[in-house]
């Protein structure tokens, strides 16, 4: 399989997923801590990948996505954005808004 077609399934198969540097549990940088902290904080179970361990992923993901840095949220296929959204949305509120129109039997 094409490593572009591994990417729109892991995104297609997740209602949420985190492509970032490491893990939730063991983040590799600031911005992939922030953002999988951020999004621990609303409750649902959520996919992530770490690039780091992923080098093409890592390599690709950007230009799929056409979005330049890690980390890189999704919901229900769509790029919410990097860390700096999700924390202003983590702020606002938005982002446990979203994640909630989430059904849990979807995700994973």
């Amino acid at each position: 399989m094409d490593i572009m077609d591994t990417i729109k399934q892991q995104i297609e198969q997740n209602a949420i997923i985190l492509f970032m540097k490491g893990s939730p549990s063991a983040p590799q940088c600031g911005f992939s801590m922030k953002a999988s902290q951020a999004l621990m904080a609303c409750g649902k179970r959520f996919a992530y990948v770490d690039v780091l361990s992923n080098p093409e992923i890592r390599q690709n993901l950007p230009v799929y996505a056409n979005w330049p840095t890690f980390p890189q949220l999704w919901v229900n296929g769509e790029l919410v954005g990097g860390c700096d959204i999700i924390m202003d949305m983590s702020e606002k509120g938005e982002l446990k808004t979203l994640v909630d129109t989430i059904d849990d039997s979807a995700n994973g």
